[in-house]
């Protein structure tokens, strides 16, 4: 006779971070939507550091990726983690210690990232001592999770675990590589990787990111609660096997899509383009899964708004996902790749793949844990059409955007010149676009404000069951032979799953990063480039701290209109001291990478004059203005570490240079000034303001290229 073993599931837990997706799914929002705003009515800056569009966008970005969406997916995974394995959480001290250890990580970034602590890049922009926290965080949830598995009373894996563990091991994996770096203070730090090296790391990690924190672990999700909700079973068992290996071994290449047309060599950007592409078969058979899960149970999507909310998310999963592969061949990118199109492609994933998704899970979850019904249907209703209604009106103006951008970045006249040289001309032809952008994020945050209005009134209607009741056969001898399908061997050993999910998605990453960290012969030298001057290298630090590259790229592509408008191509070389590399991902503004070369370059009361307030020198600009870069005292205090770190890393500054740079920096600083006061600026003191290094890094952009070009004359 089996042994029946009485337990309890852990709801609290599954409360605790289903509040916390929504609270911070909230907050991101309305950051994203002031942001939003700020590009419209740039008075939205308020002249404020820490409320400006560029310190605000990465908090937006965090926000809703980590904080909204990570929440979301600990919530569904603890959720549904207990009941596919028969067992309560390994440890509820771990379970509270993962809740309340990414709570203050994400206060931490919040924090951090207003004030200018950031490290640049995309999806990975947190502080050094933020990332050693994430690791330890993601090493909590992973015991706690491989823990519950190994002590399971259910023998078979269902295909949503498949899923967590891919997400676990390759999170880690990404996190650890991208975040390696030395650091000069407790809240700076410069990368191992740098310039072409650290683009493809980067990219690596960010599109796999996309991969592995947005995607795989809310297929999970679908593949457990979308059958719930539905009260049918999986369409295809078989094809849930080809979706998960096909798509976590294909999703790993696809980083150098990102990088078409930059200097990264042609055969990385090739086979991105060509792993991109494969993307879409799994994707579009994972899609088609959870779609064809709802055969004969249409008429019940029509009038519960649950499975709505779960249809138009698996919906945005496959546009987004076409619409990548789409992206990544090189005639499509040219036109997509710094433009506003990245932007709506991003956020149709965002905000229909993980936000309808999230939303249908906590509809469907919070009146089970609270025992009681959903307080209105008919507010869930309201709320699932003015998501979607969003959702359109936010992405198609983008869209549209990008294509009047891209048509007016070509234009030339008959006579072969430019008919838009100035870049702000492409930008105020769009703002309309923009404004109606502001209606889609208006409608889409009415509609989750709504909706915490219905869970709190459901809520309040119920009691949380935190301890719910449970009972299962005692757990058969792991590991038992079942011979029905070749693919049972593995679902019935999390570790050996592990194992080849973690050598599958190595895989790729060693492939093409390897060649770029060995063969020389892929980042040709260029020998009149060399290191930045003190001053010059703190300007860098304070570029990188006020969020410029958010809106400007430093990249210019082989191609005739951008040769036109910004001077020579970029070369791979020419990045090789460059920490962080800062090409860009969207130009609001102009390139810089030429900025002071050429017809191109500004005087320096230029640059000072268009950052106390870019309105006195372009009356449309909708550029944040500055001013506390011409009154706060830059800060030297750090350069010697910085020249010390840099040298660890193989930027060739002499031995003990860091004991005179301060020396080096102060001599250019003054030089600066005096140019400044030879243009009427009369201020106190300026060879000790931050605008100074600022200028001295921006006239530098492009010299060394400039010098080699000039050498081969």
């Amino acid at each position: 006779m089996t042994q029946v073993e009485r337990f309890h599931y852990d709801n609290a837990i599954v409360k605790k971070f289903a509040y916390a997706s929504v609270f911070w799914g909230l907050i991101g929002m309305i950051v994203g939507l002031l942001i939003a705003s700020q590009l419209v009515f740039p008075a939205l800056n308020f002249e404020t550091p820490w409320l400006t569009f560029s310190r605000l966008r990465p908090l937006h970005t965090n926000a809703v990726i980590f904080a909204f969406v990570g929440n979301g997916i600990f919530m569904g995974v603890y959720y549904s983690l207990q009941r596919l394995l028969k067992a309560r959480m390994f440890s509820d001290a771990l379970s509270n210690i993962h809740f309340w250890g990414w709570q203050l990580i994400i206060v931490s970034a919040a924090l951090t990232l207003p004030l200018g602590l950031t490290s640049s890049g995309e999806y990975a922009e947190l502080i050094w001592p933020i990332d050693i926290a994430i690791a330890l965080v993601w090493v909590v949830f992973g015991i706690n999770m491989f823990g519950t598995i190994l002590k399971r009373r259910e023998e078979h894996l269902y295909v949503a675990i498949w899923f967590y563990i891919a997400t676990w091991v390759t999170v880690a994996m990404l996190h650890i590589v991208r975040s390696l770096a030395i650091p000069t203070s407790m809240t700076h730090a410069y990368g191992v990787f740098a310039g072409v090296q650290e683009a493809l790391v980067q990219w690596w990690y960010g599109h796999n990111a996309v991969a592995f924190f947005l995607t795989t672990p809310y297929l999970g999700l679908m593949y457990y609660f979308l059958p719930k909700a539905a009260n049918r079973p999986v369409y295809s068992y078989r094809l849930s096997i080809i979706h998960f290996w096909a798509l976590i071994f294909i999703y790993i290449w696809a980083g150098p899509h990102h990088l078409l047309y930059t200097s990264l060599p042609e055969w990385a950007q090739s086979l991105g383009m060509v792993f991109s592409l494969m993307l879409i078969a799994p994707s579009w058979g994972g899609m088609l899964n959870g779609l064809l899960t709802l055969r004969g149970a249409w008429d019940r999507v029509r009038e519960d708004p649950i499975l709505k909310f779960m249809v138009v998310a698996v919906t945005a999963y496959g546009m987004s996902t076409f619409e990548g592969p789409m992206m990544s061949i090189k005639s499509w990118n040219a036109v997509t790749h710094y433009s506003d199109w990245t932007i709506g492609h991003v956020h149709v994933g965002a905000l229909g793949w993980n936000g309808m998704l999230t939303f249908g899970v906590v509809y469907w979850l919070i009146p089970r844990i609270f025992d009681t019904k959903l307080f209105s249907t008919k507010l869930a209703n309201v709320h699932f059409w003015l998501g979607t209604l969003g959702i359109i009106f936010y992405a198609i103006p983008l869209y549209w955007a990008a294509v009047v951008q891209n048509v007016m970045w070509r234009a030339f006249t008959p006579d072969g010149f430019l008919v838009y040289p100035l870049f702000l001309e492409t930008v105020t032809q769009i703002i309309p676009m923009y404004a109606i952008r502001i209606l889609g994020g208006t409608l889409y945050l009415s509609g989750v404000i709504l909706g915490i209005y219905n869970l709190w009134k459901t809520v309040a209607s119920g009691n949380l069951i935190a301890n719910e009741a449970a009972e299962a056969p005692a757990r058969l001898v792991v590991g038992a032979e079942d011979h029905s399908h070749w693919h049972r061997w593995i679902e019935r050993r999390p570790i050996q799953m592990l194992i080849f999910s973690l050598i599958l998605v190595a895989i790729g990453g060693i492939i093409e990063y390897l060649p770029m960290a060995f063969v020389d012969e892929n980042i040709p030298k260029i020998e009149t480039v060399k290191p930045y001057t003190p001053l010059e290298l703190q300007g860098r630090d304070l570029y990188v701290r006020e969020g410029c590259l958010g809106c400007h790229s430093q990249m210019v592509r082989p191609m005739r209109f951008e040769t036109e408008r910004y001077g020579e191509y970029s070369k791979s070389g020419e990045f090789i001291y460059d920490r962080p590399f800062l090409w860009g991902s969207k130009r609001t503004g102009p390139d810089l990478a030429r900025e002071g070369v050429g017809k191109l370059k500004k005087s320096d009361s230029w640059h000072y004059n268009h950052m106390y307030n870019p309105r006195n020198v372009y009356d449309q600009s909708i550029m944040p203005a500055y001013p506390w870069l011409l009154t706060n005292e830059l800060d030297i205090s750090t350069t010697a570490s910085k020249i010390k770190v840099l040298r660890q890393l193989g930027t060739p500054y002499g031995e003990g240079y860091e004991e005179i740079a301060n020396e080096d920096l102060a001599k250019q600083a003054k030089k600066i000034a005096a140019s400044l006061k030879q243009d009427g600026i009369e201020q106190e003191g300026l060879e000790t303001k931050e605008i100074v290094a600022l200028i001295a890094y921006l006239q530098r952009l492009g010299v060394d290229i400039t010098a080699q070009a000039q050498a081969q004359k």
